[in-house]
């Protein structure tokens, strides 16, 4: 028998090796990590291909459904419509040559001949698969060669009856370019999407739908003249105004925008009227100037609102080395919208910022700051009319070369205010989003002035004569009533 101290020894080694049989070995690193939830892989795998051919398929399932059941209905104005395009023409169908996905040509169809329902035969289209309902605009083959490939995901999806940029286009807030739009669509498309932009597609085909009416460049309401233009154009204009030859050459340049409220204030303020009526640029804004210009029978080219012209302005400025001044809001609200805009673009130049909150007294040094700092473009945020009768007053006293009223802007871009999500505002419904946000500052100006603007419009259309644009300044600067378009655009 071995002694008490020999055996201590091999029960200890036993013991040690029976706990390295229990014991894994640790590897260091991502080897050494157990896997976890191997059937959830699994299970995600062999779902996935499942997932993705539902989501091509559903969609195409609910486009041939919707045509197969509009094509029923409609059967008598179908049959009849293709007798008299076979008696016409000795031909049922007509066709447009374009691209469809994969950049496969394809054909929309149109019944041939002359005389209304042709278009009844798109659906044929849909049916067959070479068009979807909501989609990329259908290009042709010259317009298809063009689009940057950056934007060639685009011809992943069939293109459509009703896109993106269709919708944005019929209400004018169509500010970024289709092949982004297009992209972006692809990129976020879902099935509730599709319908979503469908059923805002008929409403805004009633806002921006019709017969093709004249675009003046000039727009008339209530002898105030604005200027038709588009956005990209506004900040075009900007960009050569606010640059070194700019100023020196066409004096300082104030821009104004205007929206039914701004017009109803108008009306009876001689004040705001005047500085309206001085400023070289008046700008259009809101969905109740595209509902006047429908009621004069003119066609606005674009909703050049004073927020989405902001980071198109800040991204041109950046680019091309101009300086802003944001003045007004509350304390703290310029600031924050400057360094939001600078998170967004790394080489904006923001020149300073003052909130909005003082007397007269301190005007001097207000403007003392602002001439100070350099800046090339000033943004005033104290609120129509205010803020144009303030820049029209102190006119000779700024240096900027550029000064633009914008009223609640900085609120939307520091944060404080949400704005209205995008598919409202394709309705033409961000006034009701701001109505409910701000009920008891905006009740009157909405659920009052908006009547009250169409009535005024409504009376313009009666006696037109009684409203004439006034004629040019007498120190023969005609831009200052926005007829100087085609020399800065």
């Amino acid at each position: 028998m071995l002694p008490q101290q020999a055996r201590a020894p091999a029960r200890t080694t036993r013991r040690n090796h029976r706990h390295m049989g229990r014991d894994t070995l640790k590897i260091p690193g991502p080897l050494g990590q157990r896997t976890r939830g191997r059937w959830r892989l699994a299970l995600r795998r062999t779902l996935l291909p499942a997932a993705r051919f539902a989501a091509d398929v559903l969609p195409r399932l609910v486009d041939m459904g919707i045509a197969a059941t509009l094509l029923l209905l409609t059967a008598p104005l179908v049959i009849g419509r293709g007798v008299a395009s076979v008696a016409q023409t000795g031909q049922l169908f007509d066709f447009d040559a374009l691209i469809g996905r994969y950049r496969v040509p394809i054909h929309r169809l149109r019944f041939a001949g002359h005389g209304p329902l042709r278009g009844l035969a798109v659906w044929f289209s849909v049916l067959k698969g070479d068009l979807a309902i909501v989609g990329p605009r259908p290009l042709p083959a010259a317009e298809a060669a063009m689009v940057p490939v950056s934007d060639a995901v685009r011809f992943t999806v069939r293109p459509g009856l009703v896109s993106p940029f269709g919708v944005k286009r019929q209400v004018g807030i169509a500010h970024v370019g289709e092949s982004r739009l297009d992209r972006d669509f692809v990129y976020g498309q879902s099935l509730q999407g599709d319908l979503g932009l469908a059923a805002r597609s008929l409403v805004t085909g009633v806002l921006g739908g019709g017969a093709a009416r004249e675009t003046p460049a000039v727009l008339n309401f209530f002898g105030i003249p604005i200027l038709n233009t588009s956005m990209a154009e506004a900040v075009d204009w900007l960009m050569a105004a606010s640059g070194p030859d700019g100023g020196a050459r066409h004096g300082p340049q104030q821009l104004c925008f205007v929206n039914p409220d701004c017009l109803n204030i108008a009306w009876g303020d001689a004040g705001y009227r005047g500085a309206l009526l001085a400023a070289e640029r008046v700008l259009p804004d809101g969905i109740g100037i595209h509902i006047g210009c429908r009621m004069q029978g003119v066609a606005l080219k674009e909703n050049v609102n004073g927020t989405d012209l902001f980071p198109l302005l800040c991204a041109a400025a950046a680019e091309q080395g101009r300086s802003l001044f944001l003045l007004g809001a509350r304390p703290g609200i310029a600031a924050a919208a400057a360094a939001s805009m600078q998170q967004r673009y790394p080489r904006l130049r923001i020149a300073g910022t003052r909130d909005g909150y003082f007397d007269a007294a301190a005007e001097p040094a207000v403007i003392e700051q602002v001439n100070a700092s350099g800046a090339d473009i000033l943004l005033v945020a104290f609120g129509a009319p205010r803020q144009d009768v303030w820049l029209h007053r102190h006119r000779a006293e700024l240096l900027p070369a550029v000064r633009m009223g914008v009223g609640g802007l900085f609120d939307f871009y520091s944060g404080r205010i949400a704005r209205a999500p995008v598919w409202l505002r394709e309705l033409g419904l961000e006034w009701a989003f701001r109505l409910l946000q701000e009920p008891g500052r905006m009740w009157r100006r909405y659920v009052i002035g908006n009547p009250l603007f169409l009535y005024r419009v409504w009376r313009q259309a009666q006696a037109p004569q009684r409203f004439a644009l006034p004629g040019p300044r007498q120190d023969g600067n005609a831009a200052a009533q926005g007829f100087e378009v085609a020399s800065d655009t």
